[in-house]
């Protein structure tokens, strides 16, 4: 998967502004925070996340690399406006369920259709969404069949919308970067 998150990162980072407002909807163990911090050194992350667990290893991860810049909170993804009022310059979301962790806790897809929903809306022009999906599990399978569902009906004059997958291997975790055009 290192190839794929690259892939988004590299996006990201291209287009990264010092001053942003990030959001990781699915802070897990805190990569994806780290990272989005490293593109707002001036700017604020909110990272998401429903366990204990998550919080804990992230903000672990943060104090080891001297990180002030990111608020964790937990919560469910989908109500990432009840903390985030203003635009967003992009934002990660990393499906499934915590690395190391319980396996039937997993991100849902009614909550996570919501949630990208309201960070596309959310999104300022130039802005990145990316979308790890891990289709190796029933609810990650539907997960990604739905968002892809949802992303063939969004406007191509407002959003650029990329599928980054292996087609040799059906059920290999894959990616979706939505950029909001300028």
């Amino acid at each position: 998967m290192v190839g794929f998150l690259k892939f988004v990162k590299d996006i990201m980072a291209e287009k990264a502004n010092p001053n942003g407002i990030y959001c990781d909807f699915t802070m897990g163990r805190g990569r994806d925070t780290l990272f989005l911090t490293s593109l707002a050194p001036y700017g604020r992350v909110y990272a998401f996340d429903i366990q204990e667990d998550a919080i804990r290893q992230t903000r672990q991860l943060l104090d080891e690399n001297n990180v002030t810049n990111a608020e964790l909170i937990l919560d469910s993804h989908h109500n990432f406006r009840k903390y985030v009022k203003d635009e967003i310059d992009g934002g990660m979301f990393n499906l499934g369920f915590l690395p190391g962790g319980d396996r039937t806790r997993t991100t849902m897809r009614d909550t996570t259709i919501t949630a990208v929903k309201d960070a596309m809306a959310a999104l300022k022009k130039g802005g990145v969404l990316g979308i790890a999906v891990y289709p190796g599990h029933p609810e990650g399978e539907k997960e990604g069949e739905e968002l892809q569902e949802y992303f063939k009906t969004v406007d191509k004059k407002e959003f650029d919308v990329y599928l980054y997958r292996l087609l040799n291997v059906s059920d290999s975790p894959y990616v979706m970067v939505a950029e909001k055009r300028i």
